[in-house]
């Protein structure tokens, strides 16, 4: 009897020991666990700030899987990613599902090889290179030397932005059609007659930022409107299903006052709160 006595209490024991573990673990996973984003190439710099800045406050990885605009609003709608990244707005049909939520604004940076002597360039000049009406420099103050367009692929959302502002959609005459903005960049720097489109969070000394209409791309000129080619940066979330709580909080962070500095510093201008 005494010994079956013992063995009840054991087992109980056990169980607690179990249930305490168990609650443990539970407590450890919502601290290590991660939150899954996917989409825009242009945005890597300001998620990058953003999840750094977000995990070093709650301890919750963010893991980003660059694979540009439209693949990153297909993942969400296949429940592949907890939050898609766009930097163009969602389709007609695309906003039936899912919500998409401006969280910074960014410039389209005009860029060239930093030996092209044209500095400034009206929006007209850019349609009119990009659809292959212009094609040499010299017409533009530029050296005699044929003008080699740069661009994104068909699924980028900084083309859709680009192509949207300048009225070049399906009349653009690409040299090559790269699939990340760090492509096109480092395509410009590498070859003095290029010209092509990026970013501002993303470019960095290694090419030359035109003025367009005389103004250039900073975030003055971009929350007043004068520099023109500009679109938003978006978080993308189902509609029909609720993020969980670590994504959610992940999204509530970005949308806040205290994300503003991280966006700054990723080069992209936050929305006014």
């Amino acid at each position: 009897m005494n010994y079956i006595k013992k063995a009840t209490i054991g087992a109980v024991a056990m169980a607690m020991l179990f249930s305490m573990a168990g609650c443990g673990s539970k407590g450890e996973q919502k601290e290590s666990g991660t939150v899954s984003t996917d989409g825009s190439t242009s945005m890597e710099s300001v998620i990058g700030f953003l999840s750094e800045a977000y995990q070093e406050k709650t301890g919750i990885k963010i893991t980003y899987n660059p694979t540009g605009s439209g693949a990153g609003i297909q993942a969400v709608q296949e429940n592949r990613c907890d939050i898609g990244l766009s930097s163009r707005d969602l389709k007609d049909e695309e906003s039936e599902t899912l919500n998409g939520t401006v969280i910074a604004y960014d410039g389209i940076a005009i860029i060239v090889n930093p030996e092209n002597p044209v500095a400034d360039m009206s929006v007209e000049q850019i349609a009119q290179i990009y659809m292959g009406e212009i094609d040499n420099w010299s017409a533009i103050g530029g050296d005699d030397a044929p003008i080699v367009c740069i661009g994104r692929e068909a699924a980028s959302g900084t083309r859709d932005g680009f192509e949207s502002v300048t009225g070049t959609a399906d009349k653009c005459k690409y040299a090559q059609e790269l699939t990340s903005t760090g492509d096109v960049i480092q395509t410009v720097a590498s070859n003095p007659n290029a010209i092509g489109y990026a970013s501002l969070a993303s470019v960095g000394d290694s090419v030359k930022i035109l003025s367009v209409d005389g103004v250039i791309p900073s975030e003055e000129t971009i929350l007043s409107g004068a520099y023109l080619v500009q679109r938003g940066f978006l978080l993308v979330t189902p509609k029909d299903r609720d993020l969980s709580e670590t994504a959610q909080d992940f999204y509530d962070f970005c949308m806040s006052s205290e994300a503003d500095e991280w966006i700054r510093k990723a080069g992209a201008v936050p929305i006014e709160k």
